[in-house]
């Protein structure tokens, strides 16, 4: 540990994403679990905000709890909550809607004083798509007639695949994109990398410096940059170090950690953007006991012999420069480089 103070002790609310993050493939990610506690015990509100659509708030938090993560119902945000929020805005109580997704999607519609339907004859006023692993031909069927007839579309989420076990699965937007596909049109988008799941988790910590953790740059941080929040990208699911150094503006965190324990220990994150950088004027892309320069078409690494800093600090000193010259091809200039490039598999 350092002298300086930990995420959690400077930020007031953690919104922090759940596969890839806290649970992969439906195991609690080493660190996890001792990082939530810590964070509580100084001080902040972890809730747990999640594009998942297929288990209700109350599930999600049952399943952390019994994996050594204790969770409550209200400790979780899911985008079925943000989506029929969007609906119960623009519709009437008591209207129906078409559910294309698992029951928790159902309830959370029934929940915000609307009805829940499964069939196009039931005349619907909207549509709402999530993900679910029994969604089939059907449902689909039933969600292009009400579309074709004019109606609303929310989409819970656009992630077009999701971790599993046995790798990365198809994930709501694909089927998203199915109806896409058959009717020309696109729908609104409740969660991440939208905005109005991050904005309904803000509101409900009454946060006022929330800082938003995930591990995807496509949507936890892409989320975070169009709410204007600070964000913690974490190594620990779908986006990888390579992935970070190819970033577009719209997906750059302000922060990256090997895994949660960042949220505790300085010396365990890395700052990337410019108000959170104090850089050495010598290389302006640096971080503590690392240098990068440029040399053609690729960005060398250069560690300091008596006080290389964690794998973590170089990739950060890698993204910096990544970002500001377009080049992303890395290699090591000496043996700790190397062996950094190697634990952020860059090797």
């Amino acid at each position: 540990m350092t002298d300086s103070p930990s995420l959690a002790e400077q930020y007031d609310a953690l919104l922090v994403d759940l596969d890839g993050t806290l649970l992969l493939a439906g195991q609690v990610i080493d660190h996890a679990a001792e990082s939530v506690q810590g964070a509580r015990q100084l001080g902040a509100r972890v809730l747990v905000v999640t594009n998942n659509a297929s288990r209700s708030p109350g599930l999600v938090a049952e399943r952390l709890t019994a994996r050594g993560i204790p969770m409550t119902a209200d400790d979780v945000v899911s985008s079925p909550q943000a989506a029929a929020a969007m609906l119960a805005a623009t519709h009437r109580a008591g209207d129906a809607v078409l559910v294309v997704g698992a029951d928790a999607l159902a309830d959370a519609v029934a929940g915000a004083g609307l009805q829940p339907v499964r069939s196009a004859d039931e005349r619907p006023v909207a549509v709402v798509q999530g993900y679910s692993p029994d969604i089939g031909w059907r449902d689909l069927a039933e969600a292009c007639i009400a579309l074709r007839a004019g109606v609303d579309w929310v989409a819970t989420n656009m992630d077009s695949t999701l971790p599993t076990d046995r790798g990365l699965l198809p994930g709501n937007g694909s089927l998203v994109q199915a109806l896409v596909t058959a009717t020309g049109r696109q729908p609104r988008v409740a969660g991440k990398p939208a905005r109005p799941l991050l904005d309904a988790a803000a509101q409900r910590a009454g946060a006022q410096r929330p800082l938003v953790v995930g591990d995807r740059l496509d949507t936890d941080i892409a989320a975070a940059v169009s709410a204007g929040m600070p964000s913690l990208f974490v190594l620990s699911g779908v986006s990888t170090a390579a992935d970070l150094l190819r970033a577009p503006a719209e997906q750059r965190p302000s922060l990256v950690s090997t895994d949660l324990r960042g949220l505790l220990d300085p010396a365990e994150c890395a700052p990337l953007s410019d108000d959170l950088v104090t850089a050495d004027p010598r290389s302006p892309d640096g971080a503590p006991g690392w240098r990068v320069t440029q040399s053609g078409q690729r960005l060398e690494l250069f560690g300091d012999e008596n006080a290389a800093g964690p794998p973590v600090a170089a990739l950060a000193a890698l993204a910096r420069s990544a970002w500001r010259t377009g080049v992303v091809e890395v290699r090591a200039a000496d043996r700790h480089a190397a062996q950094a490039l190697k634990a952020l598999s860059l090797d």
